[in-house]
């Protein structure tokens, strides 16, 4: 996490210095003419930068999209909640913030059919069955 932060630094100073003179859109990530990225571009940019790093053959149409990343991100933010013994459902609107979320049912209904999650959530209640005498 902290190269993460180091390098989002370094963007963002490189962006101020960048359009110091000019005006840019207030979204952190813009295209050279200082907008706000568009979103088709994002993902065309993902799918050439996943073939060229073997994540997709260069003539596959299904492979990995950047809804699975983003899927990925938060099931292991929460299976890492688990396995630390840290408390997922008092963590929940933190992760649901980050993620954009306007409602925790929205994120919770976005994990619901990870298996890892079921797995530690299953795990937690055999825990909880054990200890009762």
């Amino acid at each position: 996490m902290h190269q993460l932060c180091k390098v989002l630094a370094d963007y963002i100073a490189r962006r101020k210095r960048h359009w110091a003179t000019g005006t840019a859109s207030s979204y952190l990530f813009v295209s050279s003419r200082g907008n706000r990225l568009d979103a088709g571009t994002i993902h065309r940019t993902f799918y050439a930068l996943s073939r060229q790093v073997g994540l997709r053959g260069i003539s596959d149409r299904h492979g990995p999209r950047l809804h699975d990343m983003r899927h990925a991100f938060a099931t292991n933010t929460l299976v890492h909640w688990y396995q630390s013994d840290q408390d997922p459902e008092r963590r929940l609107p933190i992760l649901s913030a980050y993620l954009g979320h306007v409602h925790i049912a929205d994120t919770q209904w976005y994990l619901s059919g990870s298996p890892e999650l079921m797995r530690e959530a299953m795990r937690r209640l055999e825990q909880r069955w054990e200890d009762q005498p």
